[in-house]
């Protein structure tokens, strides 16, 4: 019997290894990205442009906001850009201490940064943008300020709602970079 049990075990375990194996495919996480159709802010904010359908507008609730900050939310990538605003009144010391209060934020993300590429561009509606895009396992992947110099100041922040793995969000980093440059290149200040 013992010799029977033996014998049918080894035979299950040959014919059970067979040379053709072959090693599942590495597997991603599905991605849908939004439809890229876009609409105007509200009138009831100092800056306009064009953002996408299938974000949300947001008011700022942290503990600093101000009157014309704002969060655009794009659920299905749990991402959001930051806005936020000052009203500057021709002072070039305000100017000078938001410049440098956005050079420290970007700066901060050297800790984890891989790479920060500063980049200063042209809107098509001759507006300037200093834009820096930082790459490495850091919390806020594309980061941009605004201003005329004399009126108005705009900074925008990409974060997204997620542990921070890059490799993986590649692809809706890429969709919320194209997002966040339309945002920029449709920006216009609003005269009172």
């Amino acid at each position: 019997m013992v010799n029977c049990i033996l014998s049918i075990g080894y035979c299950l375990l040959l014919i059970s290894c067979s040379p053709d194996y072959q090693p599942k495919p590495k597997g991603y996480n599905r991605l849908v990205l939004p439809e890229t159709d876009y609409q105007l802010l509200p009138d009831t904010l100092p800056y306009q442009f064009e953002y996408s359908r299938s974000a949300k507008l947001l008011k700022d609730t942290s503990w600093i906001s101000e009157r014309h900050w704002v969060e655009i939310y794009y659920p299905q990538l749990k991402a959001n850009i930051h806005i936020t605003y000052k009203l500057i009144h021709g002072k070039e010391a305000l100017l000078k201490e938001l410049l440098n209060d956005a050079y420290n934020l970007t700066s901060k993300q050297q800790i984890k940064a891989s790479s920060i590429d500063e980049l200063i561009t042209r809107t098509p509606s001759g507006k300037t943008a200093v834009i820096s895009e930082i790459a490495g396992e850091v919390p806020s992947q594309f980061q941009f300020t605004m201003t005329d110099s004399t009126k108005n100041f705009l900074r925008g922040a990409l974060y997204f709602n997620v542990r921070v793995q890059n490799d993986s969000l590649a692809p809706a980093i890429d969709f919320m970079k194209k997002e966040t440059l339309h945002l920029i290149n449709t920006l216009q200040w609003k005269t009172n």
